[in-house]
């Protein structure tokens, strides 16, 4: 019988935007800029990922006095194999890191 790990909530503060920036022979260009997360909402950016995996993440605003605002992997398989992930900490089966299996592109 296997036995569950009790997993702290995943709280990540610093995360990928998608910003876009203007091209040398005209017009824009998206790219990935890190950024906290609080950073990111006071900069309105709308578009956020995992730095390491880069697989979508969940935002969680701050809404009460003391609550810090972050994000969160949205897909369990993510969470399961993103270094900083908060089952991959839990995990003891010598599990290897890898990419998101839906990158946000």
């Amino acid at each position: 019988m296997a036995t569950k790990v009790a997993i702290t909530p995943e709280k990540l503060y610093e995360c990928e935007v998608k910003r876009r920036r203007v091209r040398a022979g005209g017009g824009y260009e998206p790219f990935w800029k890190v950024k906290t997360v609080a950073d990111a909402i006071l900069d309105g950016d709308t578009e956020f990922r995992c730095k390491e995996c880069h697989g979508p993440l969940k935002l969680h605003k701050r809404h009460t006095p003391g609550a810090v605002s972050h994000v969160e992997h949205k897909l369990k398989s993510d969470s399961e194999h993103c270094p900083v992930g908060a089952r991959f900490h839990a995990a003891a089966d010598g599990r290897a890191t890898r990419l998101s299996g839906t990158p946000v592109a």
